[in-house]
């Protein structure tokens, strides 16, 4: 079929603003020209000349008989007949071109007239003010770059169809400026976080996407196969035991910046694929990472937003100073009516180990709880339902079980618990960190728990990885590590509600 063919075949099939673009197309074409240009390049981002020539006054901008070329996507037209004002918008911002037909002659002017919104021009020509001021380019000559054969949304004011949003990012950030400045935002929360562990002696790695056992973390994973080795794979659910190998191998203080993914539920707080922090640091404690970790926020807070004070979602949320540090015990007996239920004196706290009582206490506030759960990951359940929500400002979350801990080294004074941490804030888990396991047989063992718990039917449990265990056996010094969810600390600093505001193609339902 030929080329004209099949773009008329295509044009019975669209809209009537749709059509009337594609015929357009067809006349450029018909006059030798190709709708398509390369080889334009601007001289000048608008941002630029805004920078350059705003403070100007018209009688002192003159004399400089300044010349630009400029480059973008037409946003807006006012059209006086003979002479019409263009705003086009490039990667900086909006810059106005005033078009004259004396100036270009009627057959270009013509042509000019033709445009649409969304086109993407070339222009050059002479800066001057207009009667109100603003700075424009005197068009002398006019390209199209790029024919457009799709209408802007009617209102620049960002898309009000979120489906649109997430599904159509490209026309999201064309119409938005909102949404294109979180992005930017989070470009740059991401450099500050390296210049912050680059600062602090850090070395930044990358390692395996793809897993030959799921391991680091407990989440369900997602399944490949490698045709030419016959064998299954896992889509990486944490780097943990690859950088803690990098630990072994003398590169001791370790980050890595990458996707994650997890076979798991979509909300406001999950994405399948998301992006993670990760660090390790040797011959230091989880309580070491504690104090990194607030550095590492305000350092960010200072960098992205020149201020500690957040509001999220109309909550002010501190980042300054020292955050609350509380044991999860602590929390449950803080933040639930746990002991006033259970009829619990000061006295008595071991009926929080208690597994009767735990599943008395959730049956009595009607919390979903699994009878095979471990004692450790009963009480979780509750400070998951209960908790967490409370958490509005900073808090450091400390003390977790140990049988919810598999890859945390075990706390030298209570054997029960292991020297971990959550960071929350605005009732979100932001962070997870510990003094690492490097006890070979002890690992072992709590693999081994893993293995079973797996073959019981928990699909979220890790399996033994032999080669990790090998690489403690050599010897991994004392080390403190920690995963920080980026996503999520980028809702935080540009105030986004949902995840999928700071992701810029996050998973969706098909059509």
């Amino acid at each position: 079929m030929k080329g004209n063919d099949m773009t008329q075949e295509v044009v019975l099939e669209l809209s009537e603003q749709v059509r009337v673009r594609y015929e357009k197309m067809a006349r450029i074409r018909s006059r030798g020209e190709n709708p398509y240009k390369n080889g334009y390049s601007p001289d000048f981002l608008a941002a630029d000349l805004h920078r350059s020539y705003d403070e100007k006054t018209k009688e002192e901008l003159e004399p400089l008989a300044a010349r630009a070329s400029v480059a973008g996507r037409i946003m807006g037209f006012r059209d006086f007949g003979k002479a019409s004002f263009v705003r086009i918008k490039d990667r900086s911002g909006l810059i106005q071109l005033y078009v004259q037909k004396d100036k270009l002659g009627a057959e270009l002017y013509a042509q000019f007239k033709e445009l649409d919104l969304g086109d993407i021009i070339y222009s050059e020509g002479q800066l001057f003010k207009t009667k109100t001021g603003e700075l424009s380019l005197q068009s002398e000559k006019i390209v199209l770059i790029t024919k457009a054969l799709r209408p802007l949304p009617e209102k620049f004011h960002g898309l009000s169809d979120v489906e649109t949003k997430y599904r159509q990012r490209y026309l999201d950030l064309i119409v938005s400026d909102e949404t294109k400045e979180t992005f930017r935002k989070r470009s740059k929360i991401v450099e500050e976080i390296r210049k912050f562990f680059v600062e602090h002696d850090f070395m930044e790695v990358e390692t395996p996407m793809m897993h030959p056992i799921a391991g680091g973390a407990t989440a369900r994973p997602f399944v490949t196969h490698h045709n030419a080795l016959d064998m299954e794979l896992f889509m990486r659910i944490a780097p943990e035991l690859y950088l803690k190998r990098l630990v072994v191998g003398g590169i001791e203080r370790v980050f890595e910046i990458n996707r994650n993914f997890r076979n798991e539920g979509i909300s406001i707080k999950h994405n399948p694929e998301f992006t993670m922090l990760e660090y390790y640091m040797a011959y230091a404690t989880y309580e070491d990472l504690i104090d990194l970790t607030e550095k590492l926020f305000q350092h960010v807070a200072d960098q992205v937003l020149g201020k500690r004070q957040v509001n999220y979602q109309g909550t002010d949320i501190n980042l300054d100073g020292h955050w609350q540090r509380i044991g999860v015990e602590d929390a449950i007996l803080k933040y639930t009516d746990f002991a006033e239920v259970m009829g619990m004196q000061a006295s008595e706290r071991s009926k929080l180990r208690d597994r009767e009582t735990l599943l008395a206490y959730g049956k009595k506030k009607s919390i979903s709880m699994k009878p095979n759960d471990s004692t450790g990951g009963l009480m979780m359940v509750i400070f998951d339902e209960e908790v967490e929500s409370q958490l509005i400002q900073p808090t450091f979350v400390t003390h977790y079980p140990l049988d919810v801990s598999p890859l945390s080294r075990r706390s030298e004074t209570d054997p029960f618990l292991v020297d971990r941490f959550e960071m929350y804030i605005y009732g979100r888990e932001m962070a997870n960190a510990f003094s690492e396991l490097n006890d070979p047989v002890d690992q072992r063992e709590r693999f081994q728990s893993q293995v079973d718990a797996k073959a019981a039917g928990n699909d979220e449990a890790c399996g033994m990885d032999e080669d990790y265990i090998m690489a403690l056996e050599q010897g991994m010094p004392p080390t403190a590590g920690q995963g920080i969810g980026i996503d999520r600390m980028v809702m935080l600093f540009t105030d986004s509600a949902s995840i999928r505001d700071v992701i810029l193609f996050p998973l969706m339902r098909p059509q």
